[in-house]
């Protein structure tokens, strides 16, 4: 039955008897698919607003840049949001994305099965939720090359991948920061549409502003623009290392929860310091 558990901020909190667990061992397949799932959903209706505000035929094309942007923004990173507070984002912990994975693997907080099954759901998700955005959208996604993210302008491979870099390095602060504390770990998807869509807004001009390889995996493919793809895998995988080092120097802080909005009617794969559904 429901227990009242007290965390470390002395916050209390009702939730499932099972109040702690260690990352577990072995094939989650409702988890996988979750984020495939979410990931598929991220890139092919997140995608559709670049279609939207950017394609041949869209009415708003002619717009200035940054008002573009802000709006690619704002709906990318709000679907992300939205996954993660929906049912399959509470199951998975929406990471949607193999740095996020990886960082909270560094943690100790993934089991080595989960780490290979979710990249490979988040790549596999990232590459239908490309095809699925072709299928739609067909010439007009055509017209923006499927989304595929590539240095801008007077953007060289170097400073492409330093700038992914920082802001990748940003994401997995607030991700790892905001998930340390029970007061600010259901907040978490609210911090992450402000800074993403910030970021869209700011920097997509100069890199297309990933931070994330399975987004970029499947417009690249389907563009194709896989000769400049390898900066999308070294800036956010280097943003994410230079990230757990930052957050390494608050020793003080440790990670409560690997979800995105956690809700302890949900169980999880991962370990957990909050608690957690037990698994039938």
């Amino acid at each position: 039955m429901p227990l009242l558990h007290a965390d470390r901020d002395g916050a209390r909190v009702l939730g499932p008897v099972v109040a702690a667990q260690p990352a577990r061992a072995g094939s989650h397949a409702v988890e996988w698919l979750c984020e495939f799932l979410g990931t598929a959903i991220l890139v092919g209706l997140g995608l559709s607003v670049v279609v939207a505000t950017s394609g041949s035929a869209s009415p708003i094309h002619t717009w200035p840049l940054p008002q573009r942007l802000l709006l690619n923004g704002l709906w990318f990173a709000g679907v992300g949001s939205l996954i993660a507070v929906s049912p399959i984002g509470r199951r998975s912990g929406a990471h949607l994305n193999p740095i996020v994975t990886l960082a909270f693997w560094t943690q100790g907080k993934v089991h080595r099965h989960d780490l290979v099954g979710y990249l490979v759901a988040q790549f596999a998700g990232g590459i239908v939720g490309a095809a699925l955005l072709l299928a739609v959208w067909q010439g007009q996604a055509r017209s923006v090359d499927v989304g595929a993210t590539v240095p801008g302008s007077g953007i060289g491979p170097v400073q492409a991948v330093l700038l992914e870099a920082g802001m990748s390095a940003v994401e997995v602060l607030v991700i790892l920061g905001m998930t340390s504390s029970l007061r600010t770990a259901r907040w978490t998807p609210l911090a992450l549409w402000l800074l993403n869509a910030t970021l869209v807004w700011r920097f997509a001009g100069f890199t297309g502003t990933s931070l994330n390889p399975a987004r970029s995996l499947g417009p690249a493919l389907l563009a194709p623009a896989l000769d400049v793809y390898w900066v999308y895998i070294v800036g956010p995988g280097l943003g994410m290392l230079l990230g757990v080092a930052l957050f390494a120097l608050a020793p003080r802080l440790e990670v409560l929860t690997t979800k995105l909005f956690h809700d302890p009617a949900y169980p999880s794969s991962m370990a957990s310091s909050l608690p957690v559904a037990e698994r039938r």
